[in-house]
C-alpha cells in the first residue's frame, strides 16, 4: 500500500507532494540543494526546504506530512524505472511510518505548548547532514502550539536551512503561524474529505460494514480520526449519544446544570483514564533510567526529573480534558446545524441522521433565530475554554443559553 493511500480525498495535495518528492530525488542525484521557498501559486513540482500543511481538524495534515517524509526517504527499486516515491514497502518508507528512521524527527507534545528548549535542540540538529545521505526531515506536529520564544527559534532554522534539511510544519490555519515563518514555507491546504471518501476508507481499511461506515463518516463531519473512532469504538458512540441528548435535557435550570456536570465529569474521566495507563508507566521508566531501587535513596538529579515529568503529565491531563470537551461541543454544533438545515428546508445530508427524531423535535420547537443563538452559545463556550475559563462554569453558561434559545 502506497504511503499516499492514507490521504483521504486529497488528490490535489498528493499530486503536488508526489511531484516534489520526484524533484527531491533528482536534486539528491544531481548533488544540488533544496530550492528557495515559493509562494502558494508557484511551481508545486519544485522541492523546497520548508512546508506548511494546514486544513480543518481531522483532514490529515500530519498524515500528509508523514507520507511526504516517507516519500523523501523511499528506497524502492521501482524508482529507477520511473516509479512514484512513497511505495510504502521499502525500508525507508517503513521506518519513517513506524517512527524509527534516523533522519526523520517527529516533534509533538502531549501538553499545551512546545517550549523554546526543545526547538533550539532541533535547530541545532537541523544544521547537520542526514546520516543516510538523503534528507534530514523535521516534522513539527501542531506548530500552532509553539510558544513565542520557540517560534522565534524555529524561524532561525527555517531562515538558514542545511542543504539537506526539510522542515514540515502542521497547523490548523496559516494564521496560526508567525508571518515570518509562513512566508518562508510552501503552503499546502488540505480540504475536508467527503463523507463518501471517508466511508470508503472505513470499509476498505477497517472492515466496517457500508451502512455503519457511512453513518460514522457523516457523524465525524470530515474528521477522519473521529469517524474511525465512531465506527469501531462502542464507547465513543455512547458518549456522542449522551452529548446529543443535551438539547432535550435543558428544559429547566436543573436539567441544564446536570447536563453540564455530566459533560465535565466525562472529560475528567477521560483524562484520569489516560493518566492511569500512561503516568505510572512513565514514572516507573524514568526511575529505572536513573537506576533507582525500591526503598532506597533517590539518585542525584532524579527528583528534578520526576518533578518535570509530573508537570508535563498535568499539562497533558489539561489538554485531554479540553479535547474531550471540544469534541462534545463539535457534536453539539453539528446537531444544531442539522436543526437549522431542517428549519430552512435543506435537502442536503444530515450529519446526525441517526438522531432524526430529536432533530425534528428541536426544529419544530422554535424559530431558526433561536437555533442561531444556540450555535453562538456553543461557539462562545469553545472560546471561553480557550481563555482558560473554568470548564464547569463555561459549560453551565452554555447549557443555560441553550435553554433560553
Amino acid at each position: 500500500m502506497s504511503v499516499w493511500d492514507d490521504l483521504v480525498g486529497q488528490d490535489r495535495v498528493v499530486e503536488q507532494l508526489s511531484a516534489a518528492a520526484r524533484a527531491a530525488r533528482a536534486t539528491v542525484a544531481a548533488g544540488r540543494t533544496a530550492g528557495a521557498p515559493a509562494d502558494p501559486g508557484g511551481n508545486a513540482s519544485l522541492m523546497t526546504h520548508a512546508w506548511l500543511f494546514t486544513g480543518p481538524p481531522g483532514a490529515g495534515q500530519t498524515t500528509a506530512a508523514r507520507a511526504f517524509a516517507a516519500a523523501l526517504q523511499c528506497t524502492s527499486p521501482d524508482l529507477e524505472l520511473g516509479g512514484t516515491p512513497g511505495c510504502g514497502f521499502c525500508e525507508g518508507c517503513h521506518t519513517v511510518l513506524s517512527g524509527s528512521h534516523a533522519d526523520v524527527k517527529y516533534v509533538r507534545t502531549d501538553g499545551l505548548s512546545i517550549g523554546v528548549g526543545d526547538m533550539r535542540d532541533l535547530v541545532l540538529r537541523a544544521a547537520s547532514y542526514p546520516t543516510g545521505g538523503r534528507w534530514s526531515v523535521i516534522l513539527v506536529d501542531a506548530a500552532h502550539r509553539l510558544t513565542e520564544a520557540a517560534a522565534n527559534a524555529l524561524l532561525k532554522g527555517v531562515e538558514e536551512p542545511s542543504p539537506r534539511t526539510v522542515w514540515l510544519l502542521c497547523a490548523p490555519s496559516v494564521q496560526d503561524v508567525l508571518p515570518t515563518i509562513r512566508s518562508r514555507c510552501r503552503l499546502l491546504v488540505l480540504r475536508t474529505p467527503s463523507a463518501e471518501a471517508v466511508a470508503d476508507m472505513l470499509v476498505r481499511r477497517d472492515g466496517v460494514d457500508p451502512g455503519p461506515a457511512h453513518a460514522a463518516a457523516l457523524a465525524g463531519q470530515g474528521d477522519i480520526d473521529r469517524s474511525r473512532r465512531l465506527a469501531v469504538d462502542e464507547q465513543a458512540r455512547a458518549r456522542r449519544a449522551e452529548v446529543l441528548r443535551i438539547p432535550l435535557q435543558v428544559a429547566d435550570v436543573g436539567g441544564c446544570l446536570a447536563a453540564a456536570q455530566r459533560l465535565v465529569d466525562t472529560a475528567k474521566a477521560d483524562a484520569e483514564a489516560l493518566a492511569e495507563t500512561q503516568d505510572a508507566k512513565e514514572t516507573d521508566d524514568l526511575k529505572a533510567a536513573y537506576g533507582a531501587a525500591e526503598g532506597s535513596r533517590a539518585p542525584r538529579g532524579m527528583a528534578g526529573a520526576v518533578k518535570e515529568l509530573e508537570k508535563r503529565q498535568k499539562s497533558r491531563a489539561t489538554r485531554t480534558r479540553r479535547e474531550t470537551l471540544n469534541t462534545a461541543l463539535l457534536d453539539l454544533l453539528g446537531f444544531y446545524r442539522d436543526v437549522l438545515a431542517l428549519q430552512f428546508g435543506s435537502a442536503g445530508p444530515l450529519a446526525n441522521e441517526d438522531h432524526r427524531q430529536a432533530l425534528d423535535r428541536v426544529a419544530a420547537a422554535g424559530p431558526a433565530e433561536s437555533t442561531l443563538r444556540r450555535i453562538e452559545a456553543v461557539l462562545a463556550c469553545r472560546e471561553a475554554l480557550d481563555r482558560n475559563v473554568d470548564p464547569l462554569l463555561a459549560v453551565e453558561a452554555m447549557t443555560l443559553a441553550l435553554r433560553a434559545g
